[in-house]
């Protein structure tokens, strides 16, 4: 049974150490998900695959229709998602090229589908979000990153964009007052809805470049594919590990 998903951001389309076994169409009552889900055999465990953004990235981050992607992970038996994220750095500890495991989440995107709880209801539903993101993925991702001698910064702050442009400079600077150190497109709602469906939900950020107004000149997305791409690499190897201390 598939009790661990991943969810792949920009970069991270597929899984190419994953022995693929079957692909799954799932329809669900929110629509359809971002591509069909990957099952495989990933260091002697079973695990689901799934590309936010489309097998291709070719679904823009307000578009990605975050309630068919969890609720088909539930629906396949996940419990744990790990999340992949590709973010800019706000804090000084931020660089590019930095692998970050963030606690905290501030939410500035508008108009998305961003709950389950809105129809046919027998009372209003609330969750608990002071803590956004599982205490245990996390734990254990600070471990893989300890087994694996990958240096991560073990917490942050993620703040959310609607995008798909890039913020201004003055955006990043209230982001920062606000306590952001990392930015981001993704992160809201699938954070929440996970949370609503009742999974174990973690993101592991790679800082592709200096958000607007912290680097030198413009941004360029040349660094940006430069620094997701050995970030990535990283990250295979901190889900190899993390994987493997499941299985024990």
């Amino acid at each position: 049974m598939t009790d661990l998903a991943i969810i792949g951001g920009s970069g991270f389309t597929r899984l190419q150490e994953l022995e693929i076994t079957r692909r799954q169409v799932i329809h669900t009552p929110y629509g359809e998900p971002s591509a069909p889900i990957t099952h495989g055999i990933f260091k002697n465990r079973e695990i689901a695959f799934l590309p936010r953004h489309g097998t291709a990235h070719t679904i823009p981050p307000h578009k990605v229709n975050y309630r068919a992607n969890i609720w088909a992970l539930k629906h396949i038996g996940a419990r744990q998602i790990l999340a992949i994220a590709a973010v800019g750095g706000i804090g000084s500890e931020m660089a590019p090229g930095v692998i970050a495991i963030p606690d905290q989440i501030i939410d500035y995107t508008y108009g998305r589908d961003h709950t389950y709880f809105e129809h046919d209801l027998s009372q209003v539903t609330h969750i608990d979000f002071t803590y956004p993101y599982s205490e245990k993925i996390r734990q254990q991702l600070m471990m893989a990153a300890k087994t694996t001698n990958i240096p991560v910064v073990a917490n942050g702050v993620y703040g959310a964009t609607q995008g798909p442009r890039l913020e201004t400079a003055m955006e990043i600077n209230r982001m920062e007052r606000d306590g952001c150190t990392l930015v981001g497109m993704t992160g809201m709602p699938e954070t929440a809805l996970a949370r609503e469906l009742g999974l174990d939900y973690a993101c592991c950020a790679v800082v592709a470049n200096w958000a607007a107004g912290k680097g030198d000149g413009p941004i360029s997305m040349k660094e940006i594919e430069e620094h997701i791409g050995r970030g990535m690499e990283q990250i295979i190897a901190l889900i190899e590990a993390l994987v493997e201390s499941l299985e024990k």
